[in-house]
């Protein structure tokens, strides 16, 4: 007799996300809190950093939940590939509650070196936490780093989408999280500089609001004093939707039909299997 799978159903589901969100940012924003507080590395150890990061974090949740850890990532998935509107919220919030836990970690751990390094917990290690335009220095508008968080992030997706869709030559199951999390390095190289590529509301927002609650008062603003927070928000919203719809505009719909993985989920070796078979 086969055995029956037992899904995890949305609590579940909703535990990987925010376990999985949480392994990303304790790397992603503890490399920061190292570099920028103790000079221990430089921009090439924190983009590397985000990256593993988001491989580790996507080998923890992909089994379960498909491991978004990116409200980005899951809205542009329910726009275009069917994932369920009823679970957009849940996950966003899921998301967001194990990026701020995760930075309460990194802030509580690097309590002693941030204060020696910025007693006034001021815009200066602000950065740990969120990120602002120009990475606080360089002369980068707000509306400059609204446009990079919509281009940065509609890369993201729309590569994301070509290494997880089986009807194309997607890596196999095991690799897929590997490869996402070279992409991000790729982006943090190529696209770190104007806006300190977010491409993650949960991954600023959290931090963002874990960094105020501990004594960063202007961390919903940036270094000039504007209001700031909403920029990372929306601009990879809008970016992963572009992203995603170029892709199946470009690319998906020219690609040969299989039967797909349940929408959202991280695609099986039997998937590519599939898709090759009905290939010849």
């Amino acid at each position: 007799m086969a055995t029956r799978l037992k899904l995890p159903g949305l609590a579940g589901e909703l535990a990987a996300e925010f376990a999985g969100t949480m392994i990303l940012i304790l790397f992603g924003v503890g490399v920061v809190a190292q570099v920028a507080a103790a000079e221990i590395g430089d921009h090439d150890s924190i983009a590397w950093a985000w990256g593993l990061g988001v491989t580790l974090g996507v080998y923890v949740a992909a089994r379960i939940s498909g491991a978004h850890l990116n409200p980005a990532v899951t809205i542009a998935l329910a726009v275009f590939k069917g994932f369920s509107w009823r679970k957009v919220a849940p996950y966003s919030i899921a998301q967001f509650l194990g990026a701020f836990v995760a930075a309460l970690i990194v802030r509580w751990n690097y309590t002693e070196v941030l204060r020696a390094a910025d007693p006034g917990l001021t815009i200066k290690t602000q950065g740990v936490f969120s990120t602002l335009p120009g990475n606080g220095t360089l002369p980068v508008g707000e509306w400059g780093a609204f446009r990079d968080q919509i281009i940065g992030t509609a890369i993201l997706l729309f590569v994301i989408l070509a290494l997880t869709d089986m009807n194309n030559t997607a890596p196999a199951a095991n690799l897929g999280p590997v490869v996402v999390g070279l992409l991000v390095v790729a982006i943090g190289m190529a696209w770190g500089t104007n806006a300190g590529y977010a491409i993650n509301p949960a991954r600023d927002f959290g931090p963002r609001l874990a960094s105020f609650l501990t004594g960063y008062e202007t961390a919903f603003r940036d270094q000039t004093g504007y209001l700031y927070f909403w920029i990372p928000i929306v601009g990879p919203v809008i970016g992963g939707i572009v992203g995603a719809g170029l892709y199946q505009t470009l690319i998906g719909r020219f690609l040969p039909t299989a039967e797909p993985p349940e929408p959202g989920r991280v695609p099986t070796p039997t998937d590519q299997t599939t898709v090759e078979a009905n290939r010849g």
